[in-house]
């Protein structure tokens, strides 16, 4: 069974083509695979499959290294593109891929970057059920009340202000993260961002640290920057003056490095980032073994 290793900005996946898996990846099997002494080691799997739409090079699917499945994934995304040029499977700069959360459009702007239509966002969702139309709401924790922003961007986003950037990077998220991420007002759990203003701009730029559902925190998220992005254009009073040419542009700055989030009047936003391959290799037969006795 062949895989390939990829990283961008240190969030790392393992791809496989469906044709090369000899089994359903059950969320057992992917654990395994995702698991940092035993496996092979990931943030999650992704699994390309030929599209029967000849309007779409290839479907994606994603894993979380819990096992569940995840809509969308901005770092993944870029990967699974990137592998699907360098494999071959197009030979063309712009095109489309299937994923759960519905079709997105990257152009391959270098051998190894890419700019990523992640589609519209939307602050209202069935993600957050009870929540107002504006998608603001708040949580009573343990440790006090958190005002957040909801965002969807392919998957549900809850994307919280922090005032300084000593703060922000003072923050335990493995204590914060879990009671958010699971909270009852997101029935599909919820991603987690905290972000803090470096320059408000124009361009923008913001520090922000993600707590992954079914993750945990991560060096890096695509959605997550995004989720971030969009709830500080809608909060910023320089909104109109970021909005000047009709799409704010927004550097994200995060554990692993930077992405930027281009996002317009309509919420649309483009994601765009580098990712490298890591590392190729074969399964053994006696881990593919291991994998097959799991249910």
């Amino acid at each position: 069974m062949r895989f390939e290793k990829w990283q961008a900005l240190g969030n790392d996946y393992v791809i496989v083509e469906r044709d090369e898996l000899p089994f359903e990846l059950t969320p057992a099997r992917v654990r395994l695979l995702c698991e940092r002494h035993a496996g092979i080691g990931a943030d999650g799997v992704l699994v390309l499959s030929r599209s029967a739409d000849a309007d779409y090079v290839a479907e994606l699917r994603i894993f979380n290294p819990d096992g569940s499945e995840a809509e969308l994934s901005g770092n993944g995304a870029r990967e699974a593109v990137l592998y699907l040029r360098r494999r071959g499977w197009t030979a063309r700069d712009e095109f489309s891929i299937l994923t759960a959360a519905g079709p997105i459009s990257p152009v391959i702007t270098g051998e190894f970057s890419a700019r990523v239509d992640m589609g519209a966002a939307r602050v209202a969702s069935s993600d957050f059920p009870t929540g107002p139309a504006d998608g603001v709401g708040g949580l009573a924790l343990a440790h006090g009340e958190v005002r957040f922003q909801h965002i969807s961007i392919g998957n549900p986003q809850c994307a919280i202000h922090v005032d300084r950037v000593a703060e922000l990077d003072a923050l335990d998220l493995a204590r914060l993260g879990p009671p958010i991420e699971s909270h009852a007002s997101f029935p599909n759990r919820t991603n987690v961002s905290w972000y803090a203003v470096l320059d408000a701009g124009p361009p923008a730029r913001l520090r922000a640290r993600i707590f992954e559902r079914g993750v945990g925190e991560t060096a890096s998220s695509g959605t997550g920057a995004a989720g971030a992005a969009v709830a500080y254009l809608l909060r910023s009073p320089q909104r109109s003056e970021l909005l000047a040419g009709g799409e704010a542009s927004v550097t994200v700055v995060l554990d692993g490095g930077e992405l930027l989030v281009e996002v317009d009047e309509g919420l649309r936003v483009h994601l765009s980032g580098w990712a490298l391959p890591v590392f190729a290799g074969d399964l053994s037969e006696t881990f593919v073994r291991a994998l097959e006795e799991l249910a």
